[in-house]
């Protein structure tokens, strides 16, 4: 597969995800450990690196520089602020003052004069989008960023900041068992020339044909308190996976190659950004794009995993107030 461009600059369609090198999914592993993955990823042609200013509280952010901060000119960089987290509180604030002020902390953690890309990470209701963009134009003006995304907005909201200056990229989640931004996003991204970054393109591991128990995930896991994968629905939804998995492996991918493989065959500007702590699926994660492709399998595998066939939101209730992006009536 041929590289793909986010904002012109021309990508291999894999990126890496770099938040579970630091957070959220159970005990990460150690900075040696995720030092020769970020390494080994360029090594093996990865370049676009994904991390926010939330992921670890700044501590991916430092790991990126203090890993690969030498081989700077060998990555395209992305980070994001928004989201607020006080506690078990979490916010959202995308104010001028505040994306001015976390976009020089994380140029500082990060060691590095520029971004190529800085994404609004939530949608504020609170603050007018033109507001809201101006402050990245004066970024991008100031030579801070190269460019500017935003992340899980729905297509209304991607048009109006698309009016105001051009959208770099939009960063939902997408996958094979997350599929709200074919109502509206995926869509609009094409019409305006916006490359898409699907996040979790993996359905957060559950595709990747490794995880079976949820119910043995350490506590500080997030998908311990995700609907998908509590005792009443992932029985439901393993048995799904299950079928997914046979034709992943008939065909000659592992499961987490034909997921990754869907999301990219859904539209020429699509880019999936998957995280892994294994230097295993880091190499399986970057061949999927160049696999043969039989027929008729990236429309199987959309029958058999899809919206209708998985049980559970793909977030708490808590979260949920906090998504802007299309949702489906059900």
């Amino acid at each position: 597969m041929q590289t793909r461009a986010i904002a012109g600059t021309p990508l291999h369609p894999v990126g890496l995800g770099c938040m579970n090198l630091s957070w959220a999914y159970g005990t990460p592993p150690s900075e040696t450990e995720a030092a020769a993955l970020l390494n080994r990823a360029l090594d093996l042609g990865c370049n676009h690196l994904d991390t926010a200013n939330i992921y670890g509280a700044g501590k991916n952010e430092e790991l990126i520089a203090r890993a690969v901060g030498h081989r700077r000119n060998e990555y395209f960089l992305a980070s994001k602020t928004g989201i607020t987290v006080d506690g078990p509180r979490r916010g959202i604030d995308c104010s001028p003052a505040t994306i001015t002020a976390a976009l020089d902390a994380t140029l500082k953690r990060l060691n590095t004069d520029h971004l190529d890309l800085f994404y609004m990470h939530r949608f504020d209701p609170k603050v007018p989008v033109a507001d809201c963009v101006g402050a990245m134009v004066r970024a991008i003006e100031a030579g801070k960023i190269r460019a500017y995304g935003v992340s899980e907005w729905n297509a209304a909201h991607i048009r109006e900041a698309h009016g105001v200056h051009p959208v770099g990229a939009v960063q939902p989640e997408y996958s094979l068992w997350t599929r709200n931004v074919e109502l509206g996003v995926l869509d609009t991204c094409a019409e305006l020339g916006i490359a898409l970054v699907a996040f979790s393109p993996v359905g957060r591991g559950a595709l990747g044909g490794v995880l079976r128990d949820p119910s043995t995930l350490e506590d500080s896991d997030l998908r311990t308190k995700m609907p998908r994968f509590n005792a009443e629905n992932w029985p439901h939804n393993r048995a799904v996976i299950e079928r997914f998995e046979v034709l992943a492996r008939d065909n000659g991918f592992t499961p987490a190659q034909l997921a990754l493989r869907w999301v990219l065959e859904q539209g020429e500007h699509c880019h999936v950004i998957p995280g892994t702590t294994s230097m295993a699926h880091l190499e399986e994660n970057m061949a999927a794009a160049s696999l043969p492709l039989p027929h008729g399998v990236i429309e199987e595998a959309g029958r058999i995993v899809n919206h209708h066939s998985i049980r559970g939101h793909r977030y708490h209730d808590a979260i949920r107030p906090t998504i802007d992006t299309e949702e489906f009536a059900d």
